[in-house]
């Protein structure tokens, strides 16, 4: 698993705070044989008889000696998980 973020449990316990159930610290994403780990998964129920709503956090903070370079694999990154996470929850 990747190493946390510096800024991982603030946004965590910004999301608690928020009203977010944590359900994935990490939230795992599996596809074929490929295992990517996104930072955190959450859930706020709406209400006792509707779904709730879902999310997956990929926390970063742009600490880098290149914020350009931090913010193109950061881009890729959302692209891929984003990808993923249609593949999966659509199968």
């Amino acid at each position: 698993m990747p190493k946390l973020d510096i800024i991982h449990n603030a946004v965590k316990n910004a999301l608690i705070k928020d009203g977010w159930a944590i359900t994935d610290d990490p939230y795992v994403i599996q596809y074929r044989r490929t295992t990517l780990y996104a930072d955190i998964g959450a859930e706020r129920p709406i209400g006792a008889e509707r779904d709730g709503e879902k999310l997956v956090v990929e926390v970063k903070s742009f600490v880098g000696a290149s914020k350009i370079q931090d913010l193109k694999e950061a881009l890729g990154q959302y692209d891929i998980y984003r990808y993923l996470l249609e593949e999966t929850v659509a199968s």
